[in-house]
């Protein structure tokens, strides 16, 4: 043991590694519904093997922490953008209200109940789960000119605190959004989601872009109806008004020929026609009989995710660019499975309004994806490549910026490194969705900066203070629990009445906008479960977008206003 002991102390990496291992392990350990999370067993397993005293270089915590920040800006700058839009701003409204009351009450409770700066900021990072809050406040606390030994207990403060309220900050909110928020809006949740559900998917016949791909079934007829001859592929496929029939593939004479939307039909033409399955079985086509063409039918049919950049798509609805002229001949051949907005997926209906930077996950063939894709913006093939250019370049700028000190009547102002990075992602993140030509990060590659950069940022937080841990719970752990329990659930009450009775928002979509001003995605998940739909992440992205950057500010604005 002693031997472990000194290896760890003079190789402080390993203990990291080890920290990393033994705290993911613990975050997947459930009790009931509720698990603690890859960041909460790190900062657990960090305070355990802390107790060995193992030094931590805290250039080592700071280098994680401006990567991480960066993939957070990176990940959330389209939508915090759209947030500035027209039809984005009542959200972005509601979001920084919410988020503001959230940081008055941290506030207020700090003061009422004497929290020196450590305490108060992992009371408020700790109660709306922000990690990246507490990584701010570290710098902040840092940077103040305080004595020493001042600055070093509040640090040693504020991982306990953070601690004590991170476990109702995330069972809590998720349990009191999903269960006494639709009380508190006197809603039966699920019937208003089905409600809304029924509202928007109203039409008889297929609502156009919007069809998921099961739904439909490529096959062959022989041409025989007199009134097809003559009519040309385009004049065809508009026959059957908002019902999507596409002519995927011919047979002329024996062989299968190309074909634009200009070509005349002739009888005994065998086409291969892509419709809604009741049409094939009720004969709706009226086309001829059916036969059977397998290698006319041997039709290589893909999925792919697209990337919506082209600024003519962006802000109009998913109808709108079914039907539209330009729209109907771009997008004929393809259908949409899944639409993901700032990595959450929404409930598709006809009266979405489309951003840049969503994630369109298309079927069809290749041909059709192709064209598709090159209209509306990027195909996001996958790849393993990262722009490290882009991402290097991105954090220096960003903590550049954020190094820069400016006086105020002689007060030292300071973003720090840390909210520079922030931002500087903010801003590339957005530039990304809108010019696809640089700065690509692969989903797993994102993965990784933001995990890997807040987790090993949380083991070498909890390896340095571990020793003085166990003495900081028994000091406060009782009483600062129940102050995590009001530092959560007031704004989340102030959120849901403001979205009832302000913004009169539906009522799903106040409880997910709610819960993304909190930044809280077990919350979406347990809303959307508790309301059998996915309606209520309609009103998530944009306040979660909003408050991942506000309330990793209000990190350091917590501690200017204590100091």
């Amino acid at each position: 043991m002693i031997w472990f002991v000194q290896t760890f102390r003079s190789y402080p990496e390993l203990a990291l590694f080890l920290t990393l291992a033994l705290g993911f392990w613990l975050g997947k350990l459930r009790i009931g519904q509720f698990e603690l999370g890859s960041v909460t067993g790190t900062l657990l397993a960090g305070i355990l093997i802390g107790q060995m005293r193992i030094e931590i270089d805290s250039q080592m915590r700071s280098f994680f922490f401006l990567m991480f920040l960066f993939a957070v800006g990176y990940g959330v700058g389209p939508q915090f953008v759209r947030g500035l839009k027209k039809d984005g701003i009542p959200q972005l409204i509601f979001s920084v209200s919410q988020c503001g009351v959230s940081l008055a009450v941290a506030y207020l409770l700090a003061r009422v109940l004497g929290y020196d700066l450590g305490q108060a900021a992992g009371v408020f990072a700790g109660s709306h789960t922000v990690t990246a809050a507490m990584g701010v406040a570290v710098d902040s606390i840092a940077g103040l000119a305080l004595p020493i030994s001042e600055k070093e207990f509040a640090l040693k403060h504020l991982p306990v605190a953070y601690a004590v309220t991170y476990i109702f900050g995330t069972a809590g909110a998720a349990w009191f959004l999903s269960s006494i928020g639709p009380k508190i809006l006197g809603v039966n949740l699920p019937a208003e989601c089905q409600k809304m559900e029924m509202n928007t998917n109203n039409s008889d016949g297929d609502s156009g872009f919007l069809s998921l791909a099961e739904r439909f079934d490529l096959r062959a007829y022989r041409l025989e109806n007199e009134r097809l001859h003559g009519k040309t592929i385009g004049e065809f496929e508009i026959l059957f008004g908002q019902a999507r029939v596409f002519v995927e593939c011919m047979r002329r004479k024996g062989s299968v020929v190309h074909f634009n939307l200009s070509t005349v039909l002739e009888r005994g033409d065998i086409l291969g026609v892509m419709a809604r399955r009741e049409m094939h079985l009720n004969n709706s086509l009226d086309i001829g009989p059916e036969v059977a063409d397998p290698d006319l039918l041997d039709v290589t049919v893909e999925v792919l995710e697209v990337v919506v950049i082209n600024k003519e798509v962006a802000g109009i609805t998913l109808k709108e660019l079914a039907w539209s002229p330009l729209g109907r001949s771009q997008t004929r051949g393809v259908f949409l499975r899944k639409l993901v907005r700032g990595g959450i997926e929404i409930p598709i209906s006809e009266d979405v309004v489309i951003d840049r930077g969503d994630v369109f996950q298309l079927i069809g063939s290749k041909g059709n994806l192709d064209r598709v894709a090159s209209y509306l913006g990027y195909a996001d093939r996958p790849t393993e490549m990262t722009d490290m250019i882009f991402v290097g370049s991105g954090i220096v700028i960003g903590g550049l910026l954020g190094a820069i000190t400016l006086r105020v009547n002689n007060f030292p102002l300071q973003l720090s490194t840390s909210v520079g990075a922030l931002l500087a992602g903010l801003i590339f993140g957005w530039l990304r969705s809108v010019k696809r030509t640089f700065g690509r990060i692969p989903a797993p590659a994102l993965w990784i900066l933001q995990n890997l950069g807040l987790t090993a940022f949380i083991a070498a937080l909890g390896i340095s203070v571990g020793p003085s841990f166990v003495v900081g719970i028994k000091e406060s752990g009782v009483n600062m629990f129940v102050a995590g329990i009001f530092a959560s659930t007031l704004p989340l009450i102030f959120g849901i009445l403001m979205g009832k009775y302000v913004f009169k928002f539906h009522p799903a979509i106040t409880l997910g906008a709610t819960a993304g001003a909190q930044t809280s995605s077990a919350s979406l998940a347990m809303i959307q479960n508790a309301a059998n739909s996915k309606v209520p992440a309609m009103g998530y992205s944009v306040p979660y977008a909003v408050a991942n950057i506000l309330l990793t500010l209000w990190g350091a604005v917590i501690v200017w206003l204590l100091s």
